[in-house]
């Protein structure tokens, strides 16, 4: 699905520049729930735009120009024909825009809470009140590009998401049967980099190419999704980056509305490299009854011994019917060769 409910599948023919002085190329753009994807003519993915924080450059002339908000030199040119693609871009960004608070009031707003709190500065409660605020405060749009931007640092490590034509449609696919048809759009594969998964600010969930291409079972990597997913749900994504980046970090955040990059360089090093939390085990067999997924199949990935994981299999919830189905057999041979393998 894309961002617009009429339209299944959205694409579009358009030069894309990645800096300022490099040579136009040309590129096909594609329209997701949330992003705008740009790959070459192969289905290779190329960039990750987040809608909430696509820009127009030139409103009502031709050829239409975009680019990410605070990076006006990678640029995407739509020409005149494909009105349908640059229509659908122009509905959903005043969309957004129509649901973004004002910024006057909202920065109104954050620098009446900050002063407050710096006028309370000498009890010690302030870090960790300052960090509570800022995450009751921060709205989705922010923690999307957030996210984005996060992601971003991540690939300098791991190199470009992966993606290809024929597993677009399986990709979403399974992030629909595990995380719910409203998050089609926030599974993103690692083909280096990443131990299994983690998450980020805006819902978005890592996942390793390892767990689509050394299991015949689909449900092994769904079991994966689903556990980080209920990880994320345990404390507030945007709250952790905070702790980790520091007060004067989230005081920027609350007066600037961005963070300072050393933090996201450092976070992006952190999350690739800490240990995952442990998902309580009672949350864990109720996540798996829910979306009607077998635990054994996830339990044995992570010890083959099944020693260490025995309660997951004993407790198997859908170990006498099986799991609903996650994929096709032909969605899944597509999704495993999603990073080109």
């Amino acid at each position: 699905m894309t961002a617009l409910k009429e339209y299944q599948r959205l694409e579009a023919t358009a030069l894309w520049r990645p800096e300022p002085d490099a040579q136009r190329r040309e590129v096909i753009l594609s329209m997701g729930d949330a992003t705008l994807t740009v790959s070459d003519v192969s289905g290779r993915a190329l960039s990750h735009w987040s809608m909430a924080a696509v820009v127009r450059a030139n409103k009502g002339r031709s050829p239409a120009l975009y680019h990410p908000d605070g990076d006006p030199g990678e640029t995407l040119e739509l020409a005149e024909d494909e009105s349908t693609m640059i229509d659908a871009i122009d509905r959903v960004l005043r969309d957004i825009e129509r649901r973004r608070p004002k910024p006057g009031k909202l920065r109104l707003r954050m620098i009446i809470g900050v002063a407050a709190l710096v006028a309370a500065g000498i009890l010690l409660w302030l870090p960790g009140a300052l960090l509570d605020h800022a995450e009751r405060v921060v709205p989705r749009a922010k923690r999307v590009e957030i996210g984005q931007a996060l992601l971003g640092q991540i690939t300098r490590v791991s190199g470009r998401p992966c993606g290809t034509t024929e597993s677009a449609r399986p990709l979403r696919h399974l992030a629909a049967r595990v995380l719910g048809e409203a998050r089609r759009g926030d599974l993103v594969v690692l083909n280096d980099g990443l131990r299994d998964t983690a998450h980020l600010p805006g819902g978005i969930i890592l996942l390793s190419s390892d767990l689509l291409e050394d299991y015949e079972d689909p449900d092994v990597a769904a079991g994966y999704i689903l556990a980080e997913s209920l990880r994320a749900r345990q404390s507030d994504p945007l709250g952790d980056l905070l702790r980790h980046a520091g007060l004067w970090s989230s005081l920027k955040l609350l007066t600037t509305g961005s963070l300072p990059r050393g933090a996201l360089e450092s976070y992006a090093e952190v999350l690739l490299t800490r240990p995952q939390v442990p998902v309580p085990l009672d949350a864990l067999l109720d996540g798996f009854a829910k979306i009607e997924l077998r635990s054994s199949p996830y339990a044995y990935a992570r010890d083959i011994t099944g020693e260490s994981v025995l309660p997951l299999v004993e407790g198997d919830p859908r170990a006498a019917e099986g799991s609903v189905p996650v994929l096709s057999d032909a969605d899944w041979v597509r999704l495993q060769g999603i990073c080109g393998g």
